[in-house]
C-alpha cells in the first residue's frame, strides 16, 4: 500500500542495495514513487529491494558511481523507459575503516577511489540527470553526506574529506541549479545498519552514550528525512540536514 505522496514521481536511488539506499527505496516506493535502482557488483542485493518495495514499475540497473558513460547511459535509458526523473538521491560512496593516524594505510589509490565515487560520482550522476530533472516542474536531488563532514572524524581520513566536499558541492550546485531543482544533504551520524551492528559492542556504546538522544538513527530515519525534503520544504535549498541524534553536541 502507498501513501501517494509521490504518486506519478520517479527516482532515482543510487547504491541502493542494501543499508540507507534500501531505506530510501523502499520509503519513496510506499510514497507512490517508481524507483529505479542501481548497484556497482551488487545485483542479488539489488534485486531483493527490487522485490521487496510496494507497487510497480521499480526496475535495476548496473552502473557504478565511478563509470561516467554508465552513467550517461542510466539517464537515456530513464528517459526512454520512466519518460521523466523527479527525483535523485547519490547514495552511492565506497570507504574503509584506516585510523586517521595511520598516513601510510590510506594509499594513492584508495584515497583516489573515495574521491572518484564519493565526490565525482555524484557530481557525474547529476551532470547525467540535469536535464531530466529540470523538465517540467523541477526535481529534487538529495546527497547522502555525513556528520564526518563537520566532525573530521569517521572511518578514515580521506572519506571525512569527501563527505565536506559533498556537503560544499550541495551549496554550489544548489546556487547553479536554481530556479528548476533544489539540492539537500542528509548528513547521518552512526546509522545502525549491517555494517555497524558488527562493530565491537564498547565503541558503539560509547558513541550512544555520547548522543543526546540516546540512540542510533536508523536507515529509516534517513530515508524519511528525504521524503520531508523532497515534499515539505519547497522553498528550502543548499542546506545539510544532521540525522545524528544531536552528537555534535555530546
Amino acid at each position: 500500500m502507498t501513501d501517494g505522496l509521490l504518486s506519478g514521481q520517479v527516482a532515482l536511488v543510487t547504491g541502493a542495495s542494501r543499508g540507507i539506499g534500501a531505506a530510501i527505496a523502499k520509503t519513496l516506493a510506499t510514497a507512490g514513487a517508481r524507483v529505479v535502482i542501481t548497484h556497482r557488483n551488487s545485483l542479488e542485493g539489488a534485486n531483493a529491494v527490487r522485490t521487496g518495495l510496494p507497487g510497480d514499475g521499480h526496475r535495476v540497473v548496473q552502473a557504478s558511481a565511478e563509470d561516467s558513460h554508465a552513467l550517461n547511459e542510466l539517464a537515456l535509458s530513464i528517459a526512454e523507459i520512466e519518460g521523466r526523473l523527479d527525483l535523485l538521491v547519490n547514495n552511492a560512496a565506497t570507504t574503509r575503516v584506516i585510523p586517521h593516524d595511520d598516513l601510510d594505510a590510506l594509499d594513492d589509490d584508495l584515497f583516489d577511489q573515495i574521491l572518484r565515487t564519493n565526490v565525482r560520482g555524484a557530481f557525474a550522476t547529476v551532470r547525467a540527470c540535469r536535464t531530466l530533472l529540470a523538465a517540467d516542474s523541477g526535481g529534487v536531488i538529495v546527497n547522502i553526506s555525513s556528520i564526518a563532514a563537520r566532525m573530521a572524524n569517521g572511518s578514515n581520513v580521506a572519506y571525512c574529506a569527501s563527505k565536506a566536499a559533498l556537503d560544499n558541492m550541495t551549496a554550489s550546485l544548489a546556487r547553479a541549479l536554481a530556479p528548476h531543482i533544489r539540492v539537500y544533504s542528509i548528513a547521518p551520524g552512526l546509522v545502525n545498519t549491517e555494517l555497524t551492528r558488527d562493530w565491537a559492542p564498547k565503541t558503539r556504546e560509547a558513541m550512544i552514550a555520547r548522543t543526546p538522544l540516546r540512540q542510533l538513527a536508523t536507515p529509516e530515519d534517513c530515508a524519511k528525512a528525504v521524503l520531508a525534503m523532497v515534499t515539505s520544504f519547497p522553498s528550502t535549498t543548499g542546506i545539510v540536514i544532521p540525522v545524528d541524534g544531536g552528537f555534535p553536541l555530546g
